[in-house]
């Protein structure tokens, strides 16, 4: 068996994928130690491998963002937000990050190591050395790829592909004022590298992330995303990871009252605004809660990811339609075998989930990837991209019904699901891992 290290950023949308990643692992026998944030310490041992945490200027609690980045408040959703993230929440701690790294493989000698792509620590640890002077790396993309090309518009502005010499030409003139917009970026993160001791390369961001890694693993299948004839050979789709049963949990107590619904014909919507932006509920999961409050045909499933649900969406909405249920944390590997639609802000790893089981989807998001991911739901028609952030009730209800009621939405959402099912990209990790184990 290997040895493995599997290290993750402290955002719950990273360190999930990379945590089932290292229990599977584990599971199978290889020792597996996981380098990651002081809050899932409990959790990480639960689930079998060894923990080691990051230190403390890489780590903090993405519960409450503002309190370790309070400056990101003040910066725009959308790009100038998306770069800020690059190069602070991301970019700053490279070089704590890679020390970290180094001081557990120094103990723990690794013949792999594995980190979600925004972990730049992992990226520095991949350019530090040739393959064979250093573990054999292999790079998660728990985003949507972000690999520049010819073939798809300038990344994080969630546009559809060109379509035409025209659009080319427009998206080409875009790409280059982006450049000078990024200039300041890439400075930061070359000054992050230098103290990393490494040094960061000439080129795309993009393509550094996607090269520098022995392996790329994408999170994702070929048709949820853009087709490009200039793939870098090194990137590879291998499916999403599931996600995980709730083992050995009761029911949350109104799962009845959802199996009842079912077994009457209506119709299960879930909304949810994700782990990360779920502070302000009146974004996404309020309106569309109040939007259907005279449908009677539909029970709505207000998932929102937080232990004080009841109080928050009580602030919003003091009484709760009779035919919606609040939520904190749920199931969601019980759940969304049993939804018609998911209502979202656009998680990659929510929204591919969701189409995994087949449920078309309305995206609602304006913040990190979300509308890059929202622009793959608009593509691939399985929903609706609403290219908002905080939709009006009627925009809601609208669209809501349309997709419910255009079978087109749910047909290209099944031919997704039966892609998903056609990958496991647990095993073809395990199997990757075992290759370079035996050389």
């Amino acid at each position: 068996m290997s040895r493995i290290l599997v290290a993750a950023t402290p955002v719950s949308g990273h360190h999930g994928p990379l945590l089932q990643i290292a229990s599977h692992l584990s599971r199978l026998g290889h020792e597996v130690v996981f380098l990651g944030g002081a809050r899932f310490a409990e959790q990480v041992r639960a689930a079998g491998p060894e923990f080691r945490a990051l230190p403390a200027e890489a780590d903090y609690d993405d519960r409450d963002f503002s309190a370790r980045f309070p400056e990101r408040d003040r910066v725009p959703a959308g790009p100038e937000q998306t770069m800020w993230d690059v190069m602070h929440v991301f970019g700053d701690p490279t070089s704590a990050q890679h020390r970290a790294l180094k001081d557990v493989l120094a103990g723990f000698p690794a013949t792999a190591v594995l980190y979600d792509n925004l972990f730049f620590g992992g990226v520095a640890l991949s350019l530090s050395g040739a393959p064979g002077t250093r573990p054999a790396t292999y790079s998660v993309g728990i985003s949507p790829l972000g690999v520049e090309s010819r073939d798809t518009a300038p990344h994080i502005l969630g546009l559809l592909p060109p379509t035409d010499d025209a659009q080319r030409e427009q998206y080409a003139a875009i790409a280059a004022r982006m450049a000078d917009l990024r200039a300041p970026l890439v400075t930061h993160l070359r000054g992050c590298f230098d103290a990393a001791g490494v040094t960061l390369p000439d080129g795309p961001l993009g393509r550094t992330l996607t090269d520098s890694a022995d392996h790329f693993l994408q999170l994702t299948v070929p048709g949820f995303e853009y087709p490009r004839s200039d793939l870098p050979a090194g990137v590879r789709y291998i499916g999403a990871i599931p996600i995980p049963a709730a083992a050995g949990q009761e029911p949350p107590a109104w799962w009845p009252t959802l199996l009842s619904a079912r077994a009457e014909g209506r119709r299960i919507v879930v909304t949810t605004q994700g782990t990360l932006a779920n502070t302000d509920l009146n974004r996404l999961v309020v309106p569309t809660v109040r939007a259907l409050a005279d449908r009677d045909d539909l029970l709505v499933v207000a998932a929102t990811g937080r232990a004080d649900a009841a109080e928050r969406f009580a602030a919003a909405l003091p009484e709760v339609p009779g035919n919606a249920v609040v939520a904190g944390f749920v199931p969601f590997a019980d759940l969304l075998p049993l939804a018609d639609l998911l209502v979202t802000n656009g998680g990659y790893g929510g929204t591919q989930a969701a189409l995994a089981h087949g449920v078309p989807l309305v995206v609602a998001g304006d913040s990190e990837d979300k509308p890059e991911v929202a622009a793959r739901v608009e593509w691939t028609g399985s929903g609706i991209n609403l290219r908002t952030a905080a939709p009006s009730d009627e925009a809601l209800r609208t669209v809501v019904d349309t997709v419910l009621t255009t079978p087109s939405f749910r047909e290209r959402a099944g031919e997704l699901a039966k892609e998903y099912a056609a990958h496991d990209a647990l095993a073809l990790i395990d199997e990757l891992v075992r290759r370079t184990d035996a050389g």
